[in-house]
């Protein structure tokens, strides 16, 4: 069942109100979610015909990868989501950040990405479905090519 969800940047700039594809919470450990975010990225999927924001002009994009980009409160700085842009079936699907969540009762972790590259200095006790780079990686070389 789908959740709905809202939330915040930091200063209040950008809000939003969404719909969860599952209330399930994503981690990745890549090194660029970790200098994005000053830690691991803890994320949530949004549909793009689900999420709607206010304050879009305080959006800013970064094209992070050739198959993604980051958007962030240009006033706060708040890390707001990670969306796929590449072509085929993840094209446009939003990875919320979850400290920008409003609440997240119900909510549980159940996936890792760039397992890895996760640093040795901690770990969560959840039972996840872990993915390495290289896993990763093959899952979006195939974006774009139908």
């Amino acid at each position: 069942m789908a959740q709905d969800i809202s939330g915040k940047c930091m200063c209040g700039a950008v809000t939003y109100r969404a719909q969860l594809i599952e209330p399930e919470l994503g981690a990745c450990h890549c090194s660029m979610c970790r200098r994005w975010t000053g830690g691991v990225f803890l994320a949530l999927s949004v549909l793009p015909d689900a999420m709607t924001f206010e304050g879009e002009a305080h959006i800013q994009l970064f094209q992070s990868s050739p198959w993604a980009e980051r958007g962030f409160c240009k006033n706060c700085g708040s890390s707001l989501f990670y969306r796929v842009t590449a072509a085929g079936k993840e094209q446009g699907i939003y990875h919320i950040g979850a400290g920008t969540m409003n609440d997240l009762d119900g909510i549980t972790l159940s996936q890792q990405l760039f397992i890895d590259q996760k640093p040795d200095g901690y770990s969560f006790c959840e039972t996840t479905a872990d993915l390495t780079q290289e896993q990763v990686e093959a899952m979006f070389a195939n974006l774009g090519t139908a």
